[in-house]
């Protein structure tokens, strides 16, 4: 792999996705090859809930302790190779995560300087109500602060920065922004590092972890991604020589879709237009993005509230051989009358039909009836539904069983997203020295618009008439899926022009709706992204009050597009594999050799 060595190239890695990522990432990261900054993400909704809860058993609580771990041996080697530190690891105490981090520093004996940046905790401010009053219960308030407090940090000297609640995509334009000097009218070049950021933000996604097309490479053990950032914003995004998985136009694509809505990615610092976003093969995993365009960000700052909904509590009845759907009829009316007037504020009954005729084990001759209940009153949610369920295990459907006896309920959380007036949110910056900055918000915004779709510019559709041949949509089309908050996202992308051809005039919202029947009530927004050749669908609602609240069988929308990518359409048999089985289990490509475990 050639290697931009020339000092106008910034190269920044990841360690962490998420909370709980691969611990040893971070030593993995810093010993694989060249880097001058280190990111890490460890936030999400569910996460900012997760620390909350931790807060209210200890004030001193708050951030992410692995990140604490992953230091011990981490700080060292980075203080040796020069490399800075960058990482929201302090969630809802990253004052408390810099203290702890100086503490550790000294006990290893390494001399670095650490800075934080905070003021993105409202509820800390207790001006809740100056902010439009979201109502009580809130156990979190954060605004989605940019990267330039995090540069200011950098350009103080920090060797280490811990941050709160900022957007992903911030823990890499304040790196870069601090090393090329950008302003906040510098915004192509910020929307460049935005897109980098967005890409790199969730580790392996981008190496080929969780990739629609995983069975061309071998992903047992994905490296962590690495962007080389240059002066005009443009990047590649590569990893270190030596680690698996693979960087490809397709990984890449993936990863730009995840968690996005429309041709405006919006953020704190700038507003990318991923509609310019042009990606380049530039050689064995290195891609290229190039062409990013920026328009100021909106005036507001977007907000993610978590508040404890209730409780909740679930018992999974086992129904095995014939007659699935009047044993649930059964149990279900069963469980209804013996609930009476104790019948909890939601109940919700899903039948998964997992089972197989004349199956060869007992697991697949069986279905699996879920319910799940929720309430405010914890005897709603426990005793009544325990009782209501184990009391008929002799006297209901044959066969009758649970996967596990029901609880006493379990607190459940609520995501909500609001919005604020940037100029109002105190984005500070801690200096080494304990020196405390205020970092302006930008004095251009400019309100966020959808982008409409494009009319000019679509390719021609394929000829009429063609051959075509009933297969699943993944055969010819990638997909990747995700939450934001209740509303979940879709992107479908195809590897050849052709392709494209076909998908951006068959894939519609209408189209879409059919091929996922939970949508059909729901609003479906479709964006068009032409020079990625891919598709972003928005479903609103889809995932209710968010993760926390666990209101669907996937509550993060993780599966969604492999869900599309199984769905039949009558796709012109020209596009298809040579070969192609009536199913998505694509033959492995030749280059890849892999044990028969892997296998498995």
């Amino acid at each position: 792999m050639t290697v931009d060595t020339s000092a106008d190239v910034l190269r920044i890695g990841n360690a962490s996705g998420f909370y709980g990522d691969r611990f040893d990432a971070l030593r993995e990261m810093l010993t694989g090859g060249p880097l001058d900054v280190l990111t890490g993400d460890y936030l999400a909704e569910l996460t900012m809930l997760i620390l909350g809860r931790d807060r209210l058993k200890d004030p001193g609580a708050g951030y992410a302790k692995t990140f604490l771990r992953q230091l011990e041996e981490g700080l060292g080697l980075a203080h040796e190779r020069g490399v800075k530190i960058v990482a929201n690891a302090g969630g809802l105490n990253p004052a408390g995560l810099a203290a702890a981090v100086r503490e550790l520093a000294e006990r290893v004996g390494v001399p670095v300087r650490v800075a934080h940046v905070e003021g993105d905790d409202l509820l800390a401010r207790g001006d809740l109500s100056a902010h439009g009053g979201w109502g009580e219960g809130v156990l979190t308030a954060h605004a989605y602060l940019g990267g330039a407090g995090i540069a200011a940090c950098l350009r103080a000297g920090a060797d280490v920065v811990v941050t709160g609640r900022v957007t992903d995509a911030a823990l890499v334009t304040g790196p870069a922004a601090a090393r090329f000097g950008w302003g906040p009218d510098d915004l192509d070049a910020l929307a460049g590092a935005v897109v980098a950021g967005h890409v790199l933000e969730c580790g392996t996604q981008a190496t080929g972890g969780n990739y629609s097309f995983f069975r061309a490479h071998d992903v047992r053990r994905p490296g962590f991604p690495l962007a080389e950032i240059h002066a005009d914003g443009s990047a590649v995004i590569t990893k270190h020589d030596g680690t698996g998985g693979v960087v490809d136009l397709g990984t890449v694509t993936a990863q730009l879709l995840y968690e996005t809505g429309g041709a405006r990615y919006a953020g704190p610092d700038v507003t990318a237009r991923l509609d310019t976003v042009r990606l380049t093969q530039e050689g064995p995993d290195r891609v290229r993005i190039s062409g990013v365009r920026g328009e100021a960000p909106p005036p507001t700052l977007k907000v993610g509230l978590n508040r404890i909904g209730g409780l909740r509590n679930e018992v999974v009845f086992v129904l095995t051989g014939l007659d699935i759907d009047a044993k649930a009829r059964l149990v279900r009316a069963q469980v209804e009358d013996a609930l009476g007037e104790r019948r909890p504020a939601e109940v919700r009954w899903e039948l998964a039909r997992t089972d197989r005729t004349d199956a060869d084990t007992e697991e697949t001759a069986s279905a699996l009836l879920r319910l799940v209940v929720r309430d405010s009153d914890p005897q709603a949610v426990g005793r009544a539904v325990s009782g209501a369920a184990i009391e008929l295990a002799l006297g209901s459907y044959p066969g009758f069983h649970v996967t596990a006896p029901p609880g006493k309920g379990t607190p459940y959380g609520v995501f909500e997203a609001a919005y604020v007036d940037a100029a109002r949110v105190a984005h500070t910056a801690v200096l080494p020295d304990g020196e405390r900055v205020t970092v302006p918000s930008p004095l251009r915004t400019k309100v966020l618009e959808p982008v409409p779709e494009p009319v000019d510019g679509l390719p021609e559709p394929l000829p009429a008439g063609l051959p075509t041949r009933s297969a699943p949509l993944g055969l010819i089309a990638g997909a990747r899926s995700g939450d934001k908050g209740g509303d979940a996202n879709v992107g479908v992308w195809t590897r050849s022009e052709d392709a494209w051809r076909w998908l951006v005039h068959e894939l519609t919202a209408e189209r879409f709706r059919q091929l996922i029947p939970e949508s059909r009530d729901l609003t479906v927004v479709r964006h068009t992204l032409p020079h990625l050749r891919a598709l972003n669908f928005t479903v609103e609602g889809l995932l209710g009050e968010g993760v926390a609240a666990q209101a669907r069988f996937d509550p993060q929308a993780k599966a969604l597009g492999e869900w599309l990518r199984s769905r039949y359409a009558d796709i012109p048999e020209a596009l298809l594999p040579p070969e192609a089985p009536l199913s998505a289990e694509v033959p492995l490509s030749p280059e890849v050799p892999l044990s028969p475990e892997v296998l498995l």
